[in-house]
This record gives structure tokens, C-alpha cells and sequence, in this order.
């Protein structure tokens, strides 16, 4: 059996895991505050876009987390350490092949991601510079991937935290030396997110040594069963299907409200941003509902798991209701804060409204999502998102059709997630009792 599961341990596994989101976004405002110190809007223009790259490249493989992540706790609930150190093993082995594998590719990557950026020469120039260190961290930042999914699988959000933190503090200290004190330019704010990651992968692996983690021991056979490389395999691929196809969504949004305007596209990117902080908080509850939806599978505990699945999905639609209503009560302020055009402002207030909404539709999706993951559900859970993307398509053509301008477009994105949302909660009782029901015939 596993550990009880109650509302307190909910919590405490989503807070670690909110504030180390929360904290993120500064990683990103002081590389851009150090680099516009310098005076070079080229400079500055060629760090902002460096990041969106290497968030595109690198969020491609969060799969690799999330796989380890429900792998983990499985293994956990099972009190199978060996699969543990086993799991861990097969998502090193993946983060470093990839990493390697874009290391080997970065040209052609390169030349794509600037071509499709349309940056002026001068950006570019930096851009390249940036890019070809930092593309050195990939295996870096794909092995913290891995450890990171094995340390929430366990149930350690706390050290999750921890680790998050570290790596953050020690590459904006790095950005300020290299930088501003050694006169590195844009290949010091590169250098620094380097060593930052290394230091993190060092870090991540000394404190899952404690954890009593012995990954490099485990025989070459045993990382290369065939049997346990499939259902991994299987698992990251479906949860990079799933991955793209809310990606598409996303840019979807984003393009065809770029077509309503420059002042339309503005105040939808301020929305945006209003809509991602509310999703930190939601995050932390899916992290939550994979380590114990996970451990509960793992225990082939299916009172735990119920409890597990309801305390989640409650504390976030609760936190989504909080998070909606401080964005409908709060929104004015952050959207002045952010902008001082007054067009944009007055566009923005228009559909705050609907915006204010988006966390709360959006809860049951992001709960559901932990707790399939925990699960391994992740063929119902890609499929769920592919049927939810084609019906939000087809509500974008229909309200195109009706010609209800930007509005049309936040109802269909709102539909987006709702869809989600149902289609996940009407799946759950037949693949909970599919899984359970496994159990006893096993």
C-alpha cells in the first residue's frame, strides 16, 4: 500500500513545484536586463530570440521528464528500487543520445531557426554566437530533464525545488560575472547558461546518490531490455504527439490574431502572459497527481488512486477559480503594468474577460493531464488532444464563418481547453477500470 493520501500532501507536493515555475521567468528578465546593459538593441534582440529557440528545442523533449516522472512513481509504488535505478538509467542514456544527437545537427538547426526568425543581419550575427555555445548544454539540460522526473516520481518536489533554484542562481551569477564584469558580451550570457546546466546535471546526481540512486551500476542488459525500451519509447512519443499538437494550438491562436492587427496581436500576447502565470500555480497540482496517481498504480492501490485523482483535480479547479478571479479583479493593473500604449490597454481590457477564464477551464485539463501521465495513460491522453485540436479547428472555422473577430478566437480557444478537459474526464472511468481490472488478473 502506499502512503495515505490527504489534501495536505496534495499541497505540499504542488507549492514546491509553483514556486520553483514562479521562478523561471527571472532567469529570462536578467539575461535580457544584463545584455541591455550593453546598449546593443542587436545584442538584446539576439538573446530574446535565442530563448524562444531553445525553449522550442528543448520543450520538444520534456516528454523525457514527464515519461520519467510516471515511470518512477509506478516503480515507487511498486517498492521496486531496482526499476527505479533502472528507469532513471534508460532516461539518462535517451537525454544524453538526443543531446548529442542536436549537438551533431546544430547547423542545419541553426540555419532553419534563423531563416524562419527573419532577423536582420546584426541580430543574427549575435544570435550565432549564442546559439553554437549553448546548443553545448543539450545533453546537459536533457540529463536534468531526467533527474528532474526522477526526483518528482518519488515524490520529491521538495528537491525538485531545489534543484530548479540552483540552477537558476547559479546562471544569473554567472550572467552578471561573464558579462557585466568580464566584458563576455552576448557569448558570456551563453557560457553562463552552460555551466549552469552542467552544474545542475553534477547537482542533480548527488543529491539522487543520497537518495540511495545507483544508476550507473545497472548492467547494459538490463537499460537494453527490449521489452522495458518499448513502453518507454512508447510512452515519450506519445506524449511528444501530444506536446505538438497543443503546440499547434497555440500558434494557431497566435497567427490568427495576428491577422486582426498589430494592436489585436499585442494585447492577445499581454492575455497570454496574464493566462501563463495562472498556469504556474495549476502545473504544480499535475506534478502532484503523477507522483501519487503514479505510486498509487505502481501499489495497485485503486482507493488511493480515486482519492489521489479527486484531491487533484479539486485543489486545482479550486486554485483555477482563485487564479481566474484575481486575473478578472487584478487584470487592468497587470495589463498598465505591462504596456503603456493605450490602444493596446483599451484592447486588452475588452477581452479580459474571457481571458480571466482560461485558467479556470483550463484546471481539469491540467490535473487530468498529471494524472494520466501518473498513470501512463499517455496513448489516451495524445489521442484525447489530437480530437480536442480537430474540434478546436473546427470552431475556428466556424467562428471565421460567423465573423466574430478576436472574441470568436478566445471562445474557441476556451473551447480548446474545455474539450480537453471533458474528453479526459469521460475516458477516466473506463481506463481506471481497465488498469485495476489488469491487476487482478495479473
Amino acid at each position: 500500500m502506499t502512503s495515505p493520501v490527504t489534501g495536505r500532501r496534495v499541497l505540499a507536493l504542488a507549492l514546491p513545484m509553483t514556486l520553483a515555475n514562479v521562478t523561471t521567468p527571472m532567469l529570462g528578465f536578467v539575461g535580457a536586463a544584463v545584455i541591455g546593459r550593453l546598449g546593443d538593441a542587436a545584442l538584446l534582440g539576439a538573446i530574446a530570440l535565442g530563448a524562444v529557440i531553445f525553449d522550442a528545442i528543448f520543450w520538444s523533449f520534456g516528454s523525457l521528464r514527464m515519461a520519467t516522472a510516471g515511470l518512477t512513481a509506478q516503480a515507487v509504488g511498486a517498492r521496486d528500487t531496482a526499476e527505479v535505478d533502472r528507469t532513471l538509467a534508460r532516461a539518462l542514456c535517451a537525454g544524453m543520445l538526443a543531446g548529442l544527437a542536436l549537438l551533431l545537427l546544430q547547423v542545419p538547426i541553426a540555419s532553419a531557426a534563423f531563416a524562419i526568425s527573419g532577423a536582420s543581419p546584426a541580430v543574427v550575427a549575435g544570435l550565432a554566437t549564442y546559439f553554437h555555445i549553448r546548443i553545448l548544454s543539450a545533453p546537459f539540460v536533457l540529463g536534468n530533464y531526467a533527474v528532474l522526473g526522477s526526483v518528482l516520481g518519488r515524490g520529491r518536489t521538495d528537491l525538485g525545488l531545489l534543484l530548479q533554484v540552483a540552477i537558476n542562481l547559479v546562471n544569473i551569477a554567472l550572467t552578471l560575472l561573464l558579462v557585466l564584469e568580464l566584458d563576455l558580451g552576448i557569448a558570456g550570457a551563453a557560457l553562463a547558461t552552460l555551466c549552469a546546466e552542467g552544474a545542475g546535471l553534477v547537482l542533480g546526481l548527488v543529491v539522487l546518490a543520497r537518495l540511495g540512486s545507483r544508476p550507473f551500476r545497472v548492467p547494459l542488459a538490463e537499460i537494453r531490455d527490449a521489452a522495458a525500451l518499448k513502453r518507454t519509447l512508447a510512452v515519450n512519443v506519445d506524449v511528444i504527439v501530444r506536446t505538438l499538437a497543443l503546440v499547434c494550438g497555440i500558434v494557431l491562436f497566435s497567427a490568427l490574431g495576428a491577422r486582426q492587427g498589430d494592436v489585436t496581436l499585442a494585447a492577445n500576447a499581454v492575455l497570454w502572459n496574464l493566462f501563463l502565470i495562472g498556469g504556474f500555480f495549476l502545473d504544480g497540482f499535475a506534478t502532484a497527481a503523477e507522483a501519487l496517481c503514479g505510486q498509487a498504480i505502481g501499489g495497485r492501490d485503486r482507493p488511493g488512486f480515486r482519492t489521489a485523482s479527486r484531491l487533484s483535480l479539486v485543489w486545482c479547479l479550486g486554485f483555477g477559480i482563485g487564479v481566474s478571479l484575481l486575473a478578472f479583479l487584478g487584470g487592468g493593473a497587470f495589463i498598465d503594468f505591462v504596456t503603456t500604449n493605450e490602444p493596446v490597454r483599451a484592447a486588452a481590457r475588452h477581452y479580459l474577460p474571457l481571458a480571466a477564464l482560461a485558467p479556470l477551464v483550463a484546471a481539469a485539463p491540467f490535473a487530468y493531464d498529471g494524472i494520466y501521465i501518473g498513470a501512463t495513460w499517455t496513448r489516451a491522453m495524445r489521442n484525447l488532444m489530437l480530437a480536442a485540436l480537430l474540434a478546436y479547428c473546427l470552431a475556428l472555422a466556424a467562428v471565421q464563418g460567423l465573423a466574430l473577430g478576436n472574441t470568436g478566437l478566445w471562445l474557441a480557444f476556451l473551447g480548446f481547453l474545455a474539450a480537453r478537459g471533458i474528453g479526459q474526464a469521460i475516458a477516466f472511468p473506463g481506463l481506471e477500470r481497465r488498469t485495476f481490472s489488469g491487476f487482478s488478473r495479473a
